[in-house]
């Protein structure tokens, strides 16, 4: 039986970007193997240097325009949102900075036209990139070895923004942060049991400082809080018992300590060893419950997902009909 031929959408989450976005358009390919059709549309997250109408102009088949910047997590997930209600089949996330090359979207696609993946990461090949320095590089791979180990996967470039999602796993993104989607979107896949991929990609160079952080240490710090945040979201019972593990064994040395004084030193009464142990341990076990009290929680948000991803598949279906 012949394969049909799929519908692609490739959205743009911009700000600013009216420099950039005509020679990105220019780029992007106008057949692609297994593709029936090919659409652009572009999320202007409140620029102010008339991005939402340059891209009208410049004939991007839909422009959404938010009013007031609300971050590129709320760009992201409203184009996911609006490319499902407008019938993709094949969604691409492409950067409105330049830095990817829209010629590799075909080798972006392709595992999932070809039915082997759900969602395709774009390898930047960090290690190989000139215009990163030695520093970025080693925050980079380390970065991406630890939301590695939080989603058990095998990305290698964990904060790349260029992917590609076919519709099952559109429908199962949803993305609580405010400040980015390429951390939480990895841990949610890995969690979901989502098909992944990756790709070799180029990434240039981008002559401008980054819209989304102020330095370093800001990406750093918001990054490490939304790895916490979207693992203990999915993994609450591991993330509390290895806090109350910490907490008890700090008890268990007090009480040895109290043990120790006690009968192996004649004349003591170190009665404060025993109450800081008791304390601490009834502390540790306090942890513990909170940590049997989320996993209740997360099992109940596994259920909201599902039923979620339902209503988005009744109401897409019910679009289609009307």
């Amino acid at each position: 039986m012949e394969k049909k031929a799929a519908k692609l959408i490739i959205q743009i989450p911009c700000l600013n970007e009216a420099s950039t976005l005509p020679n990105i358009l220019r780029k992007i390919p106008s057949r692609i193997e297994n593709i029936s059709v090919i659409e652009t549309l572009v999320i202007d997250d409140g620029s102010t240097d008339g991005t939402g109408e340059i891209a009208k102009n410049l004939g991007i088949n839909h422009v959404i325009r938010f009013t007031s910047r609300k971050g590129l997590a709320k760009a992201f997930i409203t184009g996911l949102d609006t490319a499902l209600k407008l019938g993709a089949d094949i969604i691409v996330n492409l950067d409105g900075d330049g830095q990817y090359d829209p010629a590799d979207i075909p080798r972006l696609i392709r595992p999932i036209a070809e039915g082997r993946a759900d969602m395709v990461i774009g390898n930047r090949c960090v290690e190989n990139l000139r215009h990163f320095s030695m520093f970025k590089k080693i925050l980079q791979k380390l970065g991406s070895r630890i939301v590695r180990m939080a989603s058990n996967t095998s990305v290698p470039d964990a904060t790349s923004g260029f992917r590609a999602f076919s519709r099952e796993a559109a429908l199962s993104i949803n993305v609580l942060s405010d400040f980015t989607y390429t951390i939480e979107t990895l841990i949610q896949a890995g969690n979901q049991n989502i098909a992944l991929e990756h790709v070799p990609v180029t990434a240039k160079k981008v002559h401008r400082a980054s819209r989304l952080f102020r330095g370093i240490g800001e990406y750093v710090k918001k990054s490490v809080l939304t790895i916490i945040r979207v693992y203990a979201m999915y993994k609450p019972l591991k993330v509390f018992s290895s806090i109350a593990g910490v907490v008890l064994l700090i008890g268990i040395f007090f009480f040895l300590r109290f043990m120790y004084l006690r009968f192996a030193v004649p004349g003591t009464r170190p009665i404060q060893h025993l109450i800081v142990s008791a304390v601490i341990m009834l502390f540790g076990f306090q942890i513990f419950m909170i940590g049997l009290l989320a996993d209740l929680i997360s099992a109940n948000r596994k259920l909201i997902e599902n039923t979620l991803k339902r209503v988005k598949n009744l109401e897409l279906t019910g679009n289609k009909k009307d």
